[in-house]
């Protein structure tokens, strides 16, 4: 009657599934609030890194090239540029205007390549 517990069965390891699925919904709920311009500048972010996302991409790279990266940048830009009109009287007048706009798009691209280089990493995790 006074059978005593496995230590495994006593602590479970808690699943990762639901870690990552609130890690998921805090992503969603924050990325809800953003403020109008990097709401729109968003697609144009993902979209650049879902075209740059295969095995061995460079944003995988321990150290990813900087040059690589401000090209994506310029690539963004020039993508939200064709389809958005995104400077209507709130980011200045002229390059300082342009410049707000492209360091925008900078911060947004490296939180979501962070966010994407960590998914990465935990899907490629291996157990033995």
């Amino acid at each position: 009657m006074n059978e005593k517990m496995p230590y495994y069965m006593a602590y479970p390891v808690p699943f990762s599934y639901d870690d990552e699925r609130t890690e998921r919904r805090d992503i969603e709920y924050l990325r809800s609030m953003y403020p109008d311009i990097p709401k729109r500048l968003l697609p144009y972010v993902e979209e650049e890194c879902d075209r740059m996302e295969y095995e061995n991409s460079m944003m995988y790279d321990q150290y990813p090239d900087k040059l690589q990266l401000k090209l994506m940048c310029r690539r963004i830009c020039d993508n939200a540029e064709r389809h958005e009109r995104l400077c209507t009287g709130g980011c200045g007048e002229g390059e300082t205007g342009a410049q707000s706009l492209r360091d925008l798009v900078e911060v947004m691209l490296y939180q979501e390549l962070y966010r994407r280089r960590c998914d990465h990493r935990r899907m490629c995790r291996r157990f033995y």
